[in-house]
């Protein structure tokens, strides 16, 4: 686990919009509670290799996306500033479905079939 000092204690104040907050060499020193809307990379900027970053629907799980092209899918970040990433997080497991997109540092949920947001239980 990383050592918390890692993370300016100004990104801890609540932000507006998502960001990428901190860069670690491996995953195993990603800290194991990250600010609000904030978003760690590991590798460097010229080779980034995961993000991470806690799901938005605040049930406590840890989202881990590939950003190595030669992994499929793999996930780009777009922005940084206002974090932006492509494709879409499609999160499953047995309890519940979350499934959104990171844009202009902003989640926008996508629907199901039946009109509700994911996110919640099933």
């Amino acid at each position: 686990m990383a050592d918390l000092k890692r993370i300016p204690w100004r990104e801890w104040i609540p932000r507006r919009f998502w960001r990428i907050v901190a860069v670690v060499d491996a995953a195993d020193e990603i800290p194991e509670k990250l600010p609000a809307k904030c978003a760690v990379l590991v590798g460097t900027p010229s080779h980034p290799k995961w993000l991470a970053f806690d799901c938005p629907c605040k049930t406590g799980h840890r989202i881990l996306v590939t950003l190595d092209t030669r992994h499929h899918p793999h996930w780009r970040i777009i922005d940084t500033d206002k974090l932006s990433i492509l494709p879409s997080v499609d999160y499953w497991s047995m309890e519940r479905r979350c499934h959104y997109m990171i844009t202009g540092g902003q989640i926008i949920w996508v629907s199901n079939k039946k009109g509700r947001a994911h996110g919640r239980k099933r």
